[in-house]
């Protein structure tokens, strides 16, 4: 799979606090390059690529890389904006719920190390909180923190909200 990098530069810049043109773009931009590619690690219970930061964004100030403060997500207002994407919030939709399938209780269990490696395991529970407290009553991500998480939420996700 393709590595990429978003540079030094491009992490800089100054982002928008609502869910406009560059906001959205930046993310359809890293997606449309890898997502049938993601989705099949997805699906097989194993990340293998290098594009957890814009398939299960994070709040701003979690991450320390220039990718992670790329498509970091500056706010709730962003984060609903991106879940009512129709690309993006289906796009994160059927990636939670291809990990989903291999939670407890379904057809092929693993764990989340075993499925993203660690960190990502980590930044899949920051993105998980995230979203839930963006859209509490999309029953999909409390779904996920249930399943791998005990229905706890990342205190630090929290913390930065």
């Amino acid at each position: 799979m393709r590595q990429l990098s978003f540079g030094q530069s491009n992490a800089l810049a100054p982002r928008r606090s609502f869910g406009g043109g560059a906001f959205i773009g930046k993310f359809l931009e890293a997606q449309n390059l890898v997502y049938p590619q993601v989705l099949g690690e997805l699906r097989a219970g194993r990340k293998r690529g290098h594009w957890m930061w814009f398939i299960f964004p994070q709040i701003a100030g979690l991450g320390r890389t220039a990718n992670s403060r790329h498509f970091a997500i500056d706010n709730l207002k962003q984060a609903e904006a991106y879940l009512a994407h129709p690309i993006l919030g289906g796009r994160l939709r059927e990636c939670t719920e291809s990990v989903l399938l291999h939670g407890p209780g379904g057809p092929a269990p693993r764990n989340l190390v075993q499925i993203f490696s660690t960190p990502d395991d980590l930044k899949f529970h920051s993105s998980m909180t995230l979203f839930h407290r963006a859209d509490a009553g999309e029953p999909l991500f409390s779904r996920a923190l249930r399943a791998f998480f005990r229905s706890r939420e990342d205190q630090a996700t929290l913390d930065l909200l």
